[in-house]
C-alpha cells in the first residue's frame, strides 16, 4: 500500500508490541490477566508512550487507561481509539495490544507535526476484554458506556478474590467507577484497529480489512441421556447410546452451518459418561456457540437443530435438553465510518475488504453509546489466542496507515 503524507513508524509498533509481550507470567505466549503485577508493568508502558506522544494521561475507577491529545475545540466531541490490555492464558502479542499501540503511533504522528484536528482524540487501553479472571467480558468498555454495576465488583476469580480487592490492590478506586461513564453527546466515534484472528486476508492477499459488523452468538449448553449397559452384552438394535444419539446431531449441526453459510456453529466441550470402555455411554453432556450477523438467519438455523435434535431422540430412545446460556445481538459497524475507512484502503492503494467478526470485541460494547468503526490487520494463518500469534511490521504499518486517513477524515471534520 501506498503512504499517507505523514509518516507511520511501523518499527516502533512491531518493537513495542514485543516489548509489551514481556509483560506476562511465565509460561508459552503472553498471559496477562487485568489487575496483576504484570498488568500493571504493561500499563506503566503505556503511561510512557501516551506522555511522549503529547497526550495527557489518566486512569479510572476500573483501571481503563487513557490518553487526551487535545483539539482545537476542547469542548468538541472527543474521537476514541482504544482496545483492550489484558490476554487470555498462554495467547498471542497482538490481540488486543495492537489496537492500543496503534492508536498511540497515530496520535504520535500528529504530535510530531505539530497537528491539531478539530476534535479531540483518546486512546484507551481496557482493563479486561477477555473475561478471563473474572469471567465477565468488555469489563473496561462496560465501565465508559454505563453499563458495569456495583455487582460488577463482587465478581471473584477462581482465588476467591473480589474484582474490587484487585482493584484496590492494583492502585485504583473502585468506588469512583461511574464517574468512568460517558455520555452520548461527548463522543464523536470509536475505532478499533485488530489483528483479524481469521484466514480472509490471508487468502485475499490483503494486509487491511473493514468491518462491516461483529457477530451476534447464542449458546446452549444441552444434554443427551440414554441407558448405559455392557460392552459386550447389550444387543446393538437395543441400545440407546446417548454418544451416538450425541453424534448424530453433531453431524447435523455441521450439516445445518455448511447450508447457512457464513453462519459458524461449534461443540466445542463434551462429557462422556460414564467413560468407561467396556460400557455404553449413557450421558452426554455438551455445549452449542451458534454466530451469525444475520439473526433471523441464527434462529432458522437454531429451530432446526432443535427439531432435528428431537426427532434423533424420538428414534433413538434418548432425551434431549437444550438449555441457552447466553445471547448476544450482532454488532453492525457505522455506514459512514466504514465508507471513510474504504476510501482510505483505495486511497493507499489497497483493495477494500468487508469481513464480518465471529469474535466479540470491546466495540460490541461501545457500540450502546457511539458509531463505531474496526479496521482488522492480517495476521499469519489467521492464528489467534495462541503463542505463534503474528503479524510482519509491513502488515502493522499498513493498517496504521489507514487508521491514520480514517482519523483524519473524521476527527478533522
Amino acid at each position: 500500500m501506498e503512504k499517507t503524507q505523514f509518516k507511520i513508524n511501523g518499527k516502533r509498533i512491531y518493537e513495542r508490541a514485543d516489548e509489551l509481550g514481556l509483560c506476562s507470567s511465565p509460561g508459552l505466549g503472553v498471559t496477562r490477566l487485568p489487575f496483576t503485577p504484570e498488568s500493571l508493568r504493561c500499563e506503566a508502558l503505556i503511561e510512557q508512550w501516551m506522555k511522549q506522544a503529547g497526550m495527557k494521561v489518566w486512569k479510572d475507577g476500573v483501571n481503563n487507561i487513557i490518553g487526551r491529545y487535545e483539539g482545537k475545540d476542547p469542548n468538541a466531541p472527543v474521537l476514541l481509539i482504544g482496545s483492550h490490555l489484558d490476554t487470555v492464558i498462554e495467547g498471542g502479542k497482538y490481540d488486543g495490544m495492537l489496537g492500543v499501540l496503534t492508536g498511540i503511533e497515530v496520535v504520535q504522528t500528529l504530535f510530531n507535526q505539530g497537528l491539531v484536528l478539530n476534535h479531540p482524540i483518546e486512546v484507551v487501553g481496557f482493563c479486561d476484554e477477555e473475561g478471563v479472571r473474572f469471567h465477565s467480558t468488555f469489563l473496561g468498555s462496560r465501565a465508559l458506556v454505563g453499563t458495569f454495576t456495583d455487582e460488577d465488583l463482587q465478581r471473584t476469580d477462581d482465588a476467591g478474590i473480589t474484582l474490587e480487592a484487585a482493584l484496590i490492590n492494583a492502585g485504583a478506586d473502585p468506588s469512583s467507577y461511574p464517574l468512568a461513564k460517558r455520555n452520548r453527546e461527548d463522543i464523536l466515534g470509536y475505532l478499533e484497529l485488530h489483528i483479524e484472528q481469521g484466514p480472509v486476508l490471508e487468502k485475499e492477499n490483503e494486509p487491511v480489512g473493514v468491518v462491516s459488523g461483529i457477530a451476534g452468538v447464542t449458546r446452549f449448553s444441552f444434554e443427551v441421556s440414554g441407558k448405559a449397559g455392557h460392552a459386550g452384552t447389550v444387543p446393538g438394535r437395543l441400545r440407546q447410546d446417548a454418544l451416538a444419539g450425541a453424534s448424530e446431531i453433531i453431524l447435523f449441526i455441521e450439516s445445518v452451518m455448511k447450508k447457512y453459510d457464513p453462519l459458524v456453529a461449534t461443540v466445542g466441550k463434551l462429557t462422556v459418561l460414564p467413560g468407561a470402555s467396556n460400557v455404553i455411554p449413557g450421558f452426554v453432556k455438551g455445549t452449542l456457540d451458534i454466530r451469525d450477523i444475520n439473526e433471523s438467519r441464527k434462529e432458522s438455523a437454531i429451530n432446526e437443530i432443535m427439531e432435528e435434535s428431537r426427532k434423533i431422540s424420538s428414534a433413538r430412545g434418548i432425551q434431549v435438553k437444550f438449555e441457552e446460556v447466553m445471547k448476544a445481538s450482532p454488532t453492525y459497524c457505522s455506514e459512514e465510518f466504514t465508507s471513510i475507512a474504504e476510501q482510505s484502503i483505495k486511497e493507499l492503494g489497497g483493495r477494500p475488504i468487508k469481513l464480518i467478526s465471529g469474535a466479540g470485541h470491546d466495540a460490541m460494547a461501545m457500540a450502546e453509546l457511539t458509531d463505531v468503526a474496526m479496521l482488522f490487520v492480517r495476521c499469519k494463518e489467521g492464528m489467534s489466542h495462541h503463542p505463534d500469534e503474528a503479524c510482519t511490521e509491513e502488515d502493522i504499518t499498513a493498517g496504521a496507515e489507514v487508521l491514520l486517513s480514517v482519523v483524519l477524515k473524521i476527527a478533522n471534520k
